[in-house]
């Protein structure tokens, strides 16, 4: 009993808590409302430096969206379709080959290709066959090299038929 007591007394002697503080939303991120965006291939230069509102790109690691003030990041771009949605909404779409994309802290954009195209360019039959083409180079690949080489071909073509369909 005197142990209690003296718990009582110990926990009565100190200070109270604060009481909780209220929450809110988290700030703003820092950083320019505007995105300058650069898109190029080795034949032609889509975007230079162009203000641009979301950026959407297939990545190794997966697809994702880029916006003004995105977290820096650096990624390897995989076949598929990028889309650019300009100031006012309206969405262009490319089809890459392979590349890298580049985003800095002051939310400038850079994606390099390797190989670009805008969509309308693209013909579903023509990389159907394409496509049939690589499989039967891929099963006829006598060395590891070649045999890679036709793998390369076999996944572009599989993107680039999904992203006609």
């Amino acid at each position: 009993m005197f142990r209690a007591r003296r718990l009582l007394l110990r926990l009565a002697a100190r200070p109270a808590l604060p009481p909780p503080r209220a929450r809110g939303y988290a700030e703003p991120a820092a950083g320019p409302a505007h995105m300058a965006f650069t898109f190029a291939s080795p034949t032609q230069v889509f975007y230079n430096g162009a203000n641009v509102k979301q950026v959407d790109v297939p990545t190794l690691t997966g697809s994702f969206g880029i916006l003004a003030s995105h977290v820096p990041t650096l990624q390897v771009l995989k076949p598929g379709v990028v889309t650019v949605y300009a100031e006012d909404g309206t969405a262009t779409k490319y089809f890459v080959s392979s590349g890298s994309i580049t985003v800095h802290a002051d939310s400038t954009v850079q994606v390099l290709a390797e190989e670009a195209v805008t969509m309308d360019m693209l013909d579903l039959a023509t990389a159907k066959s394409n496509l049939e083409k690589a499989v039967s180079e891929m099963a006829a690949a006598s060395d590891e090299a070649a045999k890679a080489e036709a793998q390369i071909k076999v996944e572009a073509n599989e993107a680039l038929v999904k992203a006609l369909e």
